[in-house]
């Protein structure tokens, strides 16, 4: 996706992604990042490369000290990553500079403590100055979030909601409904990571949500092969990779051997997946 002379703001321009998509017939391919790992510089010559490859958004995890939703590899990328800012304002900055050289919609992922103490009303200030388009904060329980919600609408930035294997009907249903830009599916129990198989009563929870709104629902956790990708996006609206990504980037040994191998994995995850 090339810089645009005007381009579109925080939901609408997730929005405008899927949209696209629709016309065209195809799956959304979300790539994960740990931003600032093993550099920030890195990082802002991947995220143009994955859109370039054919990633549709970009999700950044900003690293943290106990990331509980993570599986090993995304762990060891947070330690690795963790000295590179000195906080939220290092991480926003490269947002900014992100921003500057693609229109391709960038998501946060990031854990509330870090939020909290910067205060929400700043962080989503400065996070729509800078380009950042949506926010996923996995330890933030949907029932403790509504002030957070409120203030994400009144920005443009989409408050993005996880939907797990162990979550009611009920609750699933009020997920939905609160989500923007996308529902973030978590295909298993457990920790980003290996797959484990097609997840557990994944289709009926899908079917549960088509039922309830018509918010795009990507399926997460587990997915790391193309073939893996293009099982998962046909049942859904798409699929979202990080652990394999993550791997490609600590065992390249070299910022042009991590470009390229990323770039390769994020074309052969394409086009698998435009195969329908």
């Amino acid at each position: 996706m090339t810089r645009s002379a005007a381009p579109e703001q925080g939901t609408e321009r997730i929005a405008q992604v899927f949209d696209t998509l629709r016309q065209r017939g195809r799956r959304a391919l979300v790539i994960y990042l740990m931003a600032g790992d093993p550099n920030p510089a890195l990082t802002e010559k991947l995220v143009p490369e994955l859109a370039r490859a054919g990633a549709d958004l970009v999700e950044l995890g900003f690293p943290f000290s106990d990331p509980v939703a993570d599986g090993p590899v995304i762990q060891a990328a947070s330690q690795r990553a963790i000295a590179q800012f000195k906080g939220l304002d290092d991480y926003l900055d490269m947002i900014k500079r992100i921003r500057a050289a693609t229109d391709v919609p960038l998501v946060c992922m990031t854990y509330y403590n870090l939020i909290f103490r910067y205060g929400e009303q700043a962080f989503l200030e400065r996070a729509r100055a800078c380009g950042l388009d949506g926010v996923i904060i996995p330890d933030l329980p949907l029932d403790e979030g509504l002030e957070w919600r409120g203030l994400c609408a009144a920005h443009g930035i989409a408050a993005i909601y996880l939907e797990a294997p162990n979550t009611t009907a009920e609750h699933a249903r009020a997920v939905a409904k609160a989500s923007q830009g996308f529902i973030y599916l978590v295909s298993l129990k457990g920790v980003t990571g290996a797959d484990k198989g097609l997840g557990e009563n994944l289709e009926e929870r899908i079917a549960r949500l088509r039922g309830a709104v018509d918010t795009p629902l990507l399926v997460g956790f587990g997915i790391s092969t193309p073939e893996q990708a293009r099982r998962y996006s046909q049942i859904s609206d798409g699929v979202i990779v990080g652990s394999a990504v993550v791997k490609q980037i600590e065992q390249a040994g070299s910022a042009e051997g991590a470009l390229a191998a990323v770039s390769e994995l994020v074309k052969r995850l394409r086009a698998e997946m435009d195969k329908g």
